[in-house]
């Protein structure tokens, strides 16, 4: 499964998600807020596509017209508003146990840096903290795993055949066009997939 289809497994899923959207001629994006733009492929390589994160409504549409040209027969372009995450992750869910992994800030940091404040690994009623025990709040953690149930109906398939359901999620805050964070914190899905 590529990211492209696990953007429309989240959007019907009723997982908090980002409230994307596929960039065409005619969208209009608020010069308000910044924007986040994605680049997603029906088939084939999906990693390291294009994407353009965090910046004005121009710069947005300019990037998703010039990318959408080059990706025009094997993909589309996504858009949605840029959040400032505080505390991002990973859900691992296989059939018999789950794996939360979470770092500060940006997913960025665990994928591109290779850090990691924490992984909690739930298994037989039993829960094991490899790093900092408190760095997700338990009510965070609670927040996360009550997803668990509706990942494995989305995967069950899946996960039967021994395959796991991976999906990435941050505790963020909207912001507006400076960067400041508007609102309450929130939890968004914003990737899934199987491996």
């Amino acid at each position: 499964m590529n990211k492209l289809l696990g953007l429309f497994d989240l959007k019907d899923s009723g997982l908090p998600t980002i409230p994307w959207k596929e960039y065409e001629e005619r969208s209009v994006l608020d010069e308000n807020i910044l924007w986040s733009v994605r680049t997603a492929v029906h088939r084939g390589n999906d990693l390291n596509l294009p994407r353009f994160i965090g910046v004005t409504a121009d710069e947005a549409v300019s990037f998703a017209k010039n990318t959408k040209n080059k990706y025009r027969e094997n993909g589309m372009i996504i858009y949605y508003p840029y959040f400032i995450a505080e505390k991002s992750g990973t859900l691992n869910v296989f059939n018999n146990k789950v794996v939360i992994e979470a770092v500060k800030d940006d997913l960025w940091n665990m994928v591109t840096y290779l850090k990691r404040n924490v992984t909690i690994i739930l298994e037989n009623n039993k829960e094991e903290y490899i790093g900092e025990r408190n760095f997700l709040k338990s009510e965070e953690v609670e927040e996360i795993t009550s997803y668990i149930g509706k990942v494995k109906m989305m995967y069950r398939d899946e996960l039967i055949e021994g395959k796991s359901a991976l999906l990435e999620w941050s505790y963020a805050y909207k912001c507006d066009i400076n960067k400041n964070r508007i609102g309450d914190k929130y939890l968004v899905f914003y990737e899934a997939r199987t491996v």
